[in-house]
């Protein structure tokens, strides 16, 4: 009887390899849930821990600000895909006390990436996008006195259309470079000096390289420029030249190189109050030309916003000062000095870390200089990158830009011309 015997060992021994094949499977599913889980927590951090770029000579590490935090989400806020998380589309936003605005004249045009000087009550509007198609070639003048648009005149034709360096001493406006023409088209080195009084133009000596939106300012006799993106309209540069100027004229032969700026980049805010010269903000990056485009048609590419404040003093040296509450860029003209108090007006931000998608800032942000103090003192009636910016008679007003899709919606979407006002008082 030895075949019986000989059927049982076999059975079970198929039974028992079952057994150890159904334990192998569940094994190995195991591991792999965990390797997903794992995986998976690495994707949900990586998209809300924000890269930040390595210091190097020609950079310092960018402060994170604790004030950068999520807002209550809608229904419309996205999903982060991972956890069943809201991320709300206004995440940036930070509390603002509300002001009182009031809708002044329309400027003749709008305006993006356009400029603006300040001399008593006059505000010159000069060039801009009128489209991503369109530039402008003029200067606008509103007067604050009475609150009207007038005087219109044009710029040189060799002179740039956007992305320019610019500064006033109180009668002549000393402006440098910047990008010619539409699109993402090139940068010119040509400079110029307007005779506000005359409305007439000379040329100054050219930059030593064409830049994209300098930090510009008069200090001490001489004309600085620095930083800005380079002729790739996307690599920031740390470069600083000066000229030696007085009433309109100009004193050098050629520009002398200078201490260079601790990080590179365009689209900041160039302050020079009671003797001393504060750089504010500005990003790494900037939208490039496509390759081969005939128009030069733009092209996105990775941006890097910061909050960084430098302040060159008396031994001609680099300070770091407090860092802005939050990343804001786009805000060279956005600027005004009220009561050693710097000021400014919206500007943009880090991108959305979900969309990837440009952020737009309203709040007003106030720098105290005798205390060396940040806060937010307003927010402006909507989200706006690249408003020029005035104060008179206690009035602080905005006109122009990018401003946002709306109020739960903060991407760029409309170039505008409106002019608004509000008492301000420090």
């Amino acid at each position: 009887m030895p075949r019986p015997a000989a059927g049982k060992q076999r059975k079970s021994a198929k039974i028992l390899f079952v057994c150890v094949g159904l334990l192998g499977v569940a094994l190995i599913a195991d591991l792999l849930w965990a390797s997903s889980t794992s995986s998976s927590s690495r994707s949900y951090k990586s998209a809300y821990d924000w890269p930040r770029p390595k210091a190097s000579s020609d950079s310092f590490p960018v402060p994170v600000s604790s004030n950068h935090s999520a807002k209550v989400v809608t229904d419309k806020d996205k999903k982060d895909g991972v956890h069943g998380r809201l991320l709300s589309k206004t995440f940036a936003d930070l509390p603002a006390p509300d002001l009182k605005w009031e809708k002044m004249a329309e400027s003749p045009v709008p305006r993006l990436d356009g400029a603006a000087i300040q001399i008593h009550d006059q505000l010159f509007v000069f060039a801009g996008y009128g489209t991503i198609d369109l530039v402008h070639s003029h200067v606008d003048i509103y007067n604050f006195t009475s609150n009207k648009w007038g005087g219109r005149f044009d710029m040189p034709k060799e002179m740039a259309h956007s992305h320019l360096g610019m500064v006033t001493d109180g009668r002549y406006i000393y402006i440098v470079t910047g990008q010619y023409g539409p699109q993402c088209r090139g940068p010119t080195a040509h400079t110029f000096i307007l005779d506000t009084k005359t409305k007439t133009w000379k040329n100054m000596p050219p930059l030593p390289l064409p830049r994209y939106a300098p930090a510009t300012q008069l200090w001490r006799g001489r004309l600085h420029v620095m930083g800005g993106s380079k002729e790739d309209r996307y690599t920031p540069a740390v470069d600083h030249w000066s000229l030696a100027v007085k009433d309109g004229k100009v004193l050098d032969s050629e520009w002398k190189t200078e201490l260079p700026i601790p990080r590179g980049g365009p689209h900041r805010a160039c302050i020079v109050v009671d003797d001393r010269m504060y750089i504010v903000g500005g990003q790494e990056g900037d939208f490039m030309a496509k390759p081969n485009s005939p128009i030069f048609k733009c092209s996105r590419r990775n941006e890097v916003v910061y909050s960084d404040v430098y302040m060159l003093d008396d031994e001609m040296t680099w300070r770091v000062l407090p860092p802005m509450p939050k990343p804001d860029s786009h805000i060279e003209f956005a600027w005004a000095v009220v009561n050693n108090s710097i000021v400014i007006a919206g500007g943009t931000t880090d991108k959305h870390p979900e969309t990837k998608k440009m952020i737009l800032n309203y709040e007003i942000f106030r720098f105290q200089l005798d205390e060396l103090k940040w806060s937010v003192i307003g927010k402006l009636p909507f989200r706006v990158k690249t408003t020029l910016v005035g104060f008179w008679d206690g009035w602080f007003y905005f006109t122009s830009g990018q401003r946002d899709r709306g109020p739960d919606d903060p991407t760029p979407k409309k170039v505008i011309g409106e002019m608004w006002r509000t008492k301000l008082s420090l």
